[in-house]
Order: structure tokens, then sequence, then C-alpha cells
């Protein structure tokens, strides 16, 4: 929920961090003792099989679930574009001033949410991002989301992999490892 230019240019991807915070809580002897739950950038199944498969408990979706309950949506496109953004970047939600009415107070602004509507929407988007990482899981070969492990994954990209601890897609190489 930021800009592009963050998003592709300051920090590093969620994902980039899992690998490296499990193995400080094992060189800690706490990993599984104390929960590692992500959130940042989780959009969908496959960003949950993936974080699972990587060491953490649980993850922590916001943005999406905004979005899955209506927010951003383009029929309030010009209430969007007064205050100075548009439908689908919206992220001031901290503001109160949310023109779809889902993080506001305003009761004017609150009246555009059907809540039932809202709901479903949400749980189905939900419903969605576990059969997603469900199925991930079976085409791995495993029984539960929680038997996914690191050696599951590999990676489209030398980039990805080097970050994740994955191997290349069709190797056996990681990048960073083995002095390579």
């Amino acid at each position: 929920a930021t800009q592009e230019v963050f998003i592709e240019h300051v920090g590093q991807p969620t994902l980039a961090c899992i690998r490296p915070a499990v193995k400080a809580l094992q060189d800690l002897g706490m990993h599984r003792k104390v929960q590692l739950i992500v959130s940042g950038g989780i959009r969908n199944g496959a960003d949950v099989a993936k974080a699972l498969a990587l060491g953490v408990d649980a993850v922590s979706i916001g943005t999406a679930a905004l979005v899955a309950l209506g927010d951003n949506d383009p029929r309030w496109e010009a209430d969007y574009n007064a205050l100075g953004t548009t439908a689908g970047a919206y992220d001031d939600w901290h503001e109160g001033k949310d023109p779809a009415g889902i993080t506001t107070q305003d009761p004017e602004l609150m009246k555009r949410v059907d809540p039932i509507v809202a709901g479903r929407r949400l749980a189905n988007y939900l419903k969605v991002m576990t059969l997603e990482a469900q199925t991930i899981a079976r085409a791995c070969g495993k029984n539960h989301l929680h038997n996914l492990e690191p050696e599951d994954l590999c990676s489209l990209s030398i980039e990805a992999a080097a970050m994740a601890g994955v191997p290349l897609a069709g190797t056996n190489w990681i990048p960073g490892k083995n002095g390579f």
C-alpha cells in the first residue's frame, strides 16, 4: 500500500526477510518457541504457501483484506480524485476520509458500505486464498500447509533465489551459497 518506487527500490521484500529471521530464531534456540508472523505484501495463496514453506508460523493480511471488502472501488473514483489519488492507489486509510467508507468514522461515508456484501467479499477472498495455498501444498505432495518446507520451493529469478535461499528453477544452484 505504498508508492511503486518504495515497493521496488526501498527495503527488502517480505519473503526475502523470512529465512534470516528463521535463522536468527534457530541460533537463539527459539524457533517454533516464538511465533514468527509475517505481514506485508501477502496477497494470495501462493504468498501464504511460500511464507509457510520458508518457516513462518502464520501470515497476516491488511491491504488485501481492505481491497476485498471494497476499498479502492472504481465507483468512488471522483471522490478518490478529490483526495489527490485514484481508486487502486488509495492508502491513506489512517486519515479517516476513505471514500469507500471502510476505514472511516464519518457517518456519511460509512453508509457506503454494505456489511453483508463486504463480509461476503472478504469471506470469498479468504476462502480462495486458503484453497490456493492448500492446492500448492498438495502439488508439493504435502497433506497440510504447515508441512511445506524450503525444499519445496524454487525461484524463477536469480535475485529471488538468492534472497529466499532457494534453488533457481531447473537447477540445484542457490545463488550466494557455496562460494557462487
